[in-house]
């Protein structure tokens, strides 16, 4: 129970960080646990945490600790949503759950299946794994870039990494949206892909931006 209790401190930590609001005030304020504080100190003590008055920081083990939390709970968010397909409700409560029983190599194995997704439903980034670095040399994963697939191929969309937020609107608008499936018509001059019945042209840099999955 103690180690759950950690777990729940650190993912905290690192979350509030990513807002700007990690102090020792906004953890306790956001955490449930009524000994949170005493967790805190024993966190500390352990070396997973540093406290000077109201700042609170995470030392390094507790940074490789925090980190793999939030990997493995984002990468449960991306398989539950993008997979399994469950309410946006049911998401967090059950990724909570997941992200204290993967092992690192079920870990890395859900990576590699996403296709080493770079952000979880939400648009918060997963941190990468060493299987990420691998991908770029060695793995064949099962979700990957549009423009790797050739022409004649179909797959579903998965997730979409826009450089620009106004292209997501734009594709949205257009209907190539995660869940939608795409047939891949052409890769030269420019990629042609059809949604339904709507033929769209698109350059190469935004067929890198769309993952699919292979039918």
């Amino acid at each position: 129970m103690e180690e759950h209790k950690i777990d729940e401190l650190l993912e905290l930590i690192w979350t509030l960080r990513e807002t700007g609001r990690d102090n020792l005030r906004q953890v306790l304020e956001n955490m449930r646990e009524e000994d949170a504080e005493s967790t805190l100190r024993e966190m500390e003590r352990r070396n997973l945490v540093q406290i000077k008055g109201n700042e609170i920081t995470l030392a390094k083990e507790g940074e490789i600790w925090a980190r793999e939390i939030i990997r493995r709970h984002r990468l449960a968010e991306r398989l539950l949503s993008e997979v399994f397909e469950l309410e946006e409700k049911h998401i967090h409560p059950e990724a909570c759950k997941f992200e204290h029983i993967l092992s690192p190599e079920v870990t890395d194995s859900v990576c590699a299946f996403l296709g080493h997704p770079p952000l979880c439903p939400h648009g918060n980034p997963i941190p990468r794994g060493e299987c990420c670095v691998k991908f770029k040399t060695e793995a064949k994963p099962l979700v990957r870039p549009l423009r790797d697939l050739e022409p004649g191929d179909e797959g579903r969309i998965v997730f979409i990494v826009p450089k620009e937020h106004t292209r997501l609107d734009r594709l949205g608008s257009l209907g190539v949206i995660p869940g939608s499936t795409i047939k891949l018509h052409q890769k030269r001059p420019s990629f042609v892909i059809k949604i339904g019945e709507t033929e769209l042209a698109i350059d190469e840099e935004i067929a890198r931006e769309i993952y699919v999955k292979k039918r």
